[in-house]
């Protein structure tokens, strides 16, 4: 055997990147089309902007409603629920000092109380005893306020105060079952 048979000759491999697309592209038109999702992609560390009121049912007017021309008998919520739904409700429409809403929709404390109360969430009692609980965790962490609206419109209060204070009164609310 000489040398030269030995040692193959290095193959020269052409490299045509036209054929490789074509095939990539060819394989690619064969796999089937993925349905399209029913709403836009959400990151499962993130989520979708909501409406204030997601979770809860709409207030749904029955047909006597309807024939009377009154409104929708009220969602029941609890006393934590409405708190939370009014947390919500600032932060969907923004917040406001020294007044109870203004013209470009943001609300004082009172105001999306108020709001939440007429889209037909809760009821005038649900409101007074979310108040309530309110003012119990303002005493309770040292904030001596006469109402809910005098510490609202201090202006040492920022929005995510008002967060916080509906956040634990929420959370008052819910371990006492109201």
């Amino acid at each position: 055997m000489t040398p030269s048979t030995l040692t193959p000759e290095p193959l020269l491999l052409t490299w045509d990147s036209s054929g490789l697309i074509a095939e990539i592209e060819a394989y690619l038109a064969s796999l089937p089309v993925p349905a399209r999702p029913l709403g836009p992609y959400v990151c499962p560390l993130g989520s979708t902007v909501q409406p204030w009121n997601a979770g809860y049912p709409l207030p749904r007017p029955t047909l006597l409603d309807r024939i009377a021309h009154r409104p929708a008998r009220p969602v029941l919520v609890s006393v934590a629920d409405h708190l939370r739904l009014t947390s919500r409700y600032i932060a969907a429409f923004g917040w406001v000092q020294g007044a109870m809403w203004d013209t470009a929709g943001r609300t004082c404390l009172l105001g999306a109380q108020a709001s939440v109360l007429a889209h037909g969430y809760g009821t005038p009692d649900t409101v007074r005893r979310a108040r309530t609980q309110v003012m119990e965790v303002l005493h309770s962490t040292g904030r001596h306020v006469s109402s809910p609206d005098v510490f609202n419109d201090a202006p040492t209060t920022r929005q995510a105060d008002i967060h916080h204070l509906l956040d634990r009164a929420a959370a008052r609310a819910l371990s006492l079952g109201i």
